[in-house]
């Protein structure tokens, strides 16, 4: 059972300012981000677009942070190659995109990542029980895939709660969608110990701050979880 209080916050690329990119990922990064999501969206296995390789090679040139590549593509076992070149440290997949998870985890490894798997809101924690041995991160979404922006969905609560037993210390249980002051401490309670914020950091007043307001209260709902552990 993960009992690791340590929250990682994790800026999402998705919602910043494309026009000043270099600048809004120095903003978080000296405000004490830990990681940088970068949602990679084809259009089809989701309704939108977003960016490609250039974006995350570019993003590399400018920073020291540890890059997290969400592959929301329908073919992530085609893509995975060129975006770990252009410098992602870990790369996720979504259990819905692939008829072989165990193959895909053992390509991303070969690529000599870290490896993340994804479960949309509908798909049950069962889906990824097999493989969640197997990965470094899981990834449970909180609003459906495409866009930024969404209302986050607390009927996703218990599969947090259900995947942090299965996971121990060293894995990191990552949630997206919705993240805010809010919800925040919802999900660390619920084991999060990864939390992907967009527009609650890049579409704040002061990013910096909001920042690490973020980790403040999930962080105090990851120490009670682990205190209520010990009892």
């Amino acid at each position: 059972m993960a009992t690791n209080a340590a929250i990682r916050i994790t800026p999402s690329v998705l919602a910043a300012d494309f026009s000043r990119l270099g600048e809004q990922v120095a903003l978080v990064e000296q405000a004490g981000a830990d990681w940088l999501h970068l949602d990679i969206m084809d259009g089809h296995f989701v309704p939108n677009l977003s960016i490609g390789v250039p974006v995350v090679a570019s993003i590399r040139k400018v920073t020291s942070l540890h890059l997290d590549v969400h592959l929301m593509l329908t073919d992530p076992g085609k893509y995975a190659e060129p975006f770990v070149k252009a410098g992602a440290d870990t790369v996720t997949f979504h259990i819905e995109a692939v008829d072989d998870a165990p193959a895909m985890v053992e390509q991303l490894r070969g690529l000599g990542v870290g490896v993340g798997v994804s479960l949309n809101p509908g798909t049950p924690a069962d889906a990824a029980r097999q493989i969640v041995p197997m990965v470094d991160l899981v990834l449970v979404m909180t609003v459906w895939p495409g866009f930024g922006g969404q209302k986050f969905m607390p009927e996703c609560l218990d599969k947090i709660r259900t995947l942090a037993g299965w996971m121990n210390a060293e894995q990191t249980l990552q949630v997206d969608g919705g993240i805010d002051t809010t919800t925040a401490p919802l999900v660390a309670g619920a084991g999060a110990n990864n939390l992907v914020a967009g527009s609650a950091v890049f579409g704040a007043t002061q990013p910096g701050a909001a920042l690490k307001e973020l980790r403040r209260v999930a962080a105090d709902a990851a120490q009670r979880r682990a205190l209520e552990q010990r009892v």
